[in-house]
């Protein structure tokens, strides 16, 4: 199949898995009044009207979105190292969420975030606000350390062990902490899209919708990096300013979705393979579009896995990104049989 017949596979798979995400669910709701309520219809039920509208359109707007960020970021964490197995996770901003987050919930502890939440601040406001500071600590220091290295591996597993780093302390922090803060954060942990609504939906959306233009404004100079860092310089590129701006796009894209939905795996490391694989090709022009569309498609995807319709137990996105993307990357990684070919 050709990559112009691709793209609108992918954007009628994506339409209607967006429309099977607002349809199913825990709570069963005939398509005759969902149609009905998502046409601007008024139902006699309104419970069904703000489970739509407060609920599942901003959970598959969020899907779309942290999908589109986590791709894209992954694909470009990939050209950045030329490492198949990259992933916006290991440069430790990920690490760095759960380590401001560990610090609201396990260190300040329920009583304090009890009296933030009298002075009008939203818990899920103090749990994005917490999870942005360490990831922002986090890749403060990767840019110190990306001012003074060269070298992109050693660049790599600077992140790496900074996320082991990060990941320690708050362990310590779970180790000693009470019950109920334990639970509270890997409540955290297990990553959630049905949180972010209002203005945290418009915020995250600006955040990603600038991120993705940014991204593909990068797409020549990742093209040329494909081909070694000796040939983009032979073109005139600043491989260094490069690099630094792919990490600060990166970082924002990462840090973004996880402040406000907490650590989603394994999208960012198959969604770029993936769509290399069915496209067949290692073009940056048409891969950012690509993997910013099959990334909401395997987000979806996994949510409606999650909500296991008909059923009032809803499960971790987390987990479901897990059992779904886990296999995913090893059927990839047997069918390319080389994953270094495409770097």
């Amino acid at each position: 199949m050709g990559r112009t017949i691709w793209f609108p596979v992918l954007g009628i798979s994506l339409i209607l898995l967006y429309l099977a995400d607002l349809l199913l669910g825990s709570v069963s709701i005939p398509l005759k009044e969902a149609i009905h309520i998502l046409t601007g219809g008024e139902s006699e039920v309104k419970a069904w009207h703000h489970i739509l509208h407060h609920i599942r359109i901003p959970k598959a707007l969020t899907a779309v979105l942290a999908g589109s960020a986590l791709s894209v970021s992954g694909l470009q964490m990939q050209t950045l190292f030329r490492n198949p197995l990259a992933s916006p996770s290991e440069l430790g901003i990920s690490a760095g969420a759960a380590l401001g987050t560990g610090f609201l919930i396990l260190a300040a502890g329920q009583t304090d975030i009890l009296q933030l939440r009298r002075l009008g601040i939203g818990t899920s406001w103090l749990l994005a606000f917490s999870a942005s500071l360490g990831a922002a600590l986090i890749f403060s220091i990767l840019l110190v350390v990306a001012r003074y290295v060269r070298d992109n591996v050693v660049l790599l597993i600077v992140g790496l062990l900074l996320g082991t780093l990060t990941l320690s302390i708050t362990t310590i922090w779970q180790y000693f902490s009470q019950p109920d803060d334990l639970q509270a954060f890997i409540s955290w942990t297990f990553g959630s899209l049905g949180g972010v609504a209002g203005d945290q939906l418009v915020i995250l959306s600006c955040i990603v919708v600038a991120g993705l233009i940014f991204s593909f404004t990068l797409s020549k100079k990742l093209n040329a990096l494909l081909l070694g860092e000796n040939y983009a310089m032979s073109l005139g590129i600043r491989v260094s300013q490069v690099r630094l701006l792919i990490l600060i796009n990166t970082c924002i894209l990462t840090g973004a979705v996880t402040a406000f939905c907490g650590p989603i795996g394994f999208v960012g490391i198959a969604v770029p393979h993936l769509t290399r694989s069915l496209l067949g090709t290692s073009n940056h022009l048409i891969l950012i579009p690509a993997c910013a569309i099959s990334g909401p498609i395997l987000l979806l995807a996994c949510d409606i896995a999650a909500q296991l319709p008909g059923n009032d137990m809803v499960l971790p996105i987390n987990i479901a990104t897990s059992l779904i993307g886990a296999p995913l990357v090893i059927w990839i990684i047997l069918k390319m049989n080389n994953l270094r070919t495409s770097f």
